[in-house]
């Protein structure tokens, strides 16, 4: 998506999201602020997320991101978008 992200991942013990999340907003803001010959607040600070219940609820949120270009008029279909898990999923 051209403003926002969206993850699905699933954390290791010992890793909190929080921690994660932080890391890649770092590299990505450093990074993105350089190529943009830029300086300053890149993200929002907070982030949203949400606990997988089930095996459905998962299933149910992977279709959701992958689809979200689609919905946003991006791409035609989901396997289109470049740093969609849906391009390597078989239909």
């Amino acid at each position: 998506m051209p403003n926002h992200v969206h993850v699905v991942i699933e954390t290791l013990s010992g890793s909190p999201l929080g921690d994660i999340v932080r890391s890649w907003k770092t590299f990505t803001a450093r990074r993105a602020n350089a190529l943009l010959g830029r300086s300053g607040a890149f993200w929002y600070e907070d982030y949203f997320d949400r606990f997988m219940r089930d095996a459905d609820h998962l299933a149910g949120t992977i279709h959701y991101v992958e689809e979200n270009p689609v919905k946003a008029g991006l791409v035609e279909a989901a396997a289109d978008w470049r740093w969609s898990s849906a391009r390597y999923r078989k239909e």
